[in-house]
């Protein structure tokens, strides 16, 4: 209660800037009135919905467009109050100077016009950056594709296409047409395989029932494969009973296996195309700090060759940065998820790639190469928290193998 009684004392801080700079450039009456009320129901919702809403911490559409628009209002208010507070120590301290020079009466200027309109300008970039985001940027799916070459390829697998997914996140999605649409997107690639890197629900095998129609669609020449990521074993909500969770996880382990995945659980399996073959290996959920660990790296890989050329899925990076590069057992190619490019950032092709997550991943989004070992950090299909994308949009990536050539 008393997080919640701060917290209010501060949006209201700041929407009290807020209030300023509405008033200070227009003197119509229905806009202050305006302003008031999406900012009592902004807040109003919000608390509504994580106090009062049934489930209490899973995540539903509902509670995370009441996260994103907070979210969107403490953005504006954010940039507003420092450029309006530091007007206002300016305009206090010439009414202090000018009462002690002249003896005469306190007087505090009035705001200038313009500086409020210059804060509010600002501030309308991150707002309207974050609305867009919910909008439309977070059904902005793009396909990426990657072409990686290594020496010990075998021949069969020159130009083998695997098409990767991560992070799917059904519980959040609102819309049957645009995920319909990126299903569609996702076979139209015709890739031989489709690797999916975990995170199916936020919490619940239950988020997954009304979009398993349309996921049940998908399809690759050479199968499906999929691991666990952290948000599928159910551990960011409370049961009544632990065989309850294990009931959710069976029963998410089933969803899989009705839509076509082979879900790897710390094993292995091999692909093969012209009498060669490659393996492919997925771990259960592994990540450094307070995440579940309970990938089995040794395990998953006890019944592949040294010598073979491998796959690893696992979800979380960390892993790779952890323990898979130094491991003996030579890995081509990791595939991972989890960041989600936290959803946010800037990313220009060829001169610019930032997120704030990099803060906390050292690789956290796209191809990374380490002791000629290479990694690929989905962006994430869906979305978490935020209902939204601003910057770094939902991935679908392609990765065709190629080897490398003789003369080269």
């Amino acid at each position: 209660m008393t997080r919640w009684i701060l917290f209010i004392i501060i949006y209201l801080f700041l929407s009290f800037y807020g209030f300023q700079a509405i008033k200070t450039i227009t003197k119509q009456s229905w806009v202050h009135y305006l302003f008031i009320g999406m900012v009592l129901l902004v807040i109003g919702n919000f608390i509504v919905q994580f106090t009062v809403s049934s489930e209490g911490r899973v995540l539903n559409p509902a509670k995370s467009y009441a996260f994103g628009f907070l979210l969107a209002t403490m953005a504006l208010f954010l940039v507003l109050t420092p450029i309006l507070l530091g007007e206002d120590l300016i305009r206090s301290s010439k009414g202090l100077f000018d009462k002690l020079m002249t003896k005469n009466d306190l007087y505090i200027p009035s705001r200038r016009r313009f500086v409020s309109q210059i804060a509010l300008g600002l501030a309308a970039i991150p707002f309207t950056s974050l609305l867009y985001g919910m909008y439309r940027g977070k059904y902005n799916f793009r396909v990426l594709n990657y072409t990686l070459t290594f020496d010990d390829l075998p021949d069969a697998f020159d130009g083998y296409r695997i098409t990767q997914i991560s992070d799917i996140h059904s519980g959040s999605f609102d819309n049957k047409e645009k995920i319909n649409y990126a299903v569609n997107l996702i076979n139209e690639q015709n890739s031989d395989l489709l690797l999916f890197t975990g995170d199916m629900v936020n919490n619940k095998a239950s988020e997954m029932k009304p979009w398993m129609p349309i996921f049940s669609k998908l399809s690759a020449k050479d199968g499906m494969y999929s691991v666990l990521g952290n948000h599928d074993y159910g551990d960011y909500v409370s049961w009544n009973t632990n065989k309850e969770k294990a009931q959710n996880l069976e029963e998410l382990k089933q969803i899989q296996k009705e839509l076509g995945f082979d879900l790897l659980l710390n094993e292995s399996r091999y692909i093969e195309k012209n009498g060669e073959r490659i393996a492919l290996i997925g771990v259960e959920n592994w990540g450094k700090g307070g995440f579940k660990k309970a990938g089995d790296l040794k395990k998953a890989a006890e019944a592949v060759n040294k010598d073979d050329f491998k796959i690893l899925l696992s979800h979380d990076p960390s892993h790779w940065e952890e323990e898979v590069i130094s491991d003996d057992c030579h890995y081509h190619l990791t595939l991972s998820g989890h960041t989600h490019g936290m959803q946010f950032g800037i990313e220009i092709p060829g001169w610019i790639k930032w997120s704030p997550v990099k803060w906390r991943y050292k690789y956290w989004a796209g191809i990374y190469e380490e002791m000629g070992q290479f990694i690929n950090v989905n962006r994430g299909f869906g979305y978490l928290g935020y209902p939204g994308r601003v910057g770094i949009w939902p991935e679908i990536t392609v990765i065709e193998l190629k080897k490398a050539s003789d003369n080269a």
